[in-house]
């Protein structure tokens, strides 16, 4: 899912980020109102996750705003206010969740899953498949042939948005910004290491390759031809 996290708290926000990418989310962060009440109107989103108490517009009036519009993307509210008039003043404002902090990431993830399912969405992807190589994002493991490949976090990262992008030519500067989420200088070697890292593991011992190198371009993960 394309998910929003509109906190003003830096560190919360780049927990929730972190957290929301390693599950296999694309996530934008906005850290106050006016900059996520633009953001919201200028993007879709499957679910934004918005905290109560921002500066330059408070999360109720963001959500207000976005409902008188005609926006109806689902919100999950997060507050360090969890009275029960604290939660229903969220939920009248147009919210359609409502979590109290602290709270446990996994039930964080699980209500938006739920958000997204109300909405009549598609369901979340939870496997990804690129001839017989596949990848379960839930379970977070990799199998090629049925055998399983051990990966750091990274390298399961950087081969994810390989497989969410098969086919295509994936340069390594889109590779930097979406798996790194730096933006670092194009010349560095970074994605070079870990593509033959990948290649090792994905591709040694096996009949045709499935890591391709495309001169003066980038990489692209597909099947050969036959």
């Amino acid at each position: 899912m394309k998910v929003l996290v509109i906190e003003d708290d830096r560190q919360a926000a780049a927990y929730l980020a972190k957290g929301l990418k390693e599950a296999g989310h694309v996530v934008d962060v906005a850290n106050d109102g006016k900059e996520g009440l633009f953001l919201a109107g200028a993007e879709f989103y499957d679910v934004m996750i918005v905290d109560r108490m921002l500066p330059g517009r408070d999360g109720l009036s963001l959500v207000e705003i976005l409902r008188a519009t005609g926006n109806d993307t689902p919100v999950l509210f997060l507050s360090a206010l969890g009275s029960v008039d604290d939660r229903v003043k969220g939920l009248r404002a147009g919210g359609d969740d409502y979590l109290t902090k602290p709270f446990a990431f996994s039930e964080l993830l699980a209500r938006m899953e739920v958000l997204a399912r109300r909405r009549g969405g598609a369901a979340p992807q939870t496997r990804l498949s690129v001839g017989d190589l596949e990848m379960d994002l839930l379970s977070r493991t990799v199998k090629r042939a049925g055998r399983p490949i051990e990966l750091l976090p990274r390298e399961f990262a950087l081969l994810e948005y390989l497989m969410r992008n098969a086919g295509s030519v994936v340069t390594r500067t889109m590779m930097l910004e979406n798996v790194w989420d730096y933006h670092f200088d194009p010349q560095t070697n970074v994605i070079d290491v870990h593509i033959a890292r990948l290649r090792q593991k994905i591709d040694k011992d096996f009949p045709a390759p499935l890591i391709h190198t495309v001169r003066g371009a980038g990489y692209s993960l597909r099947v050969p031809d036959a």
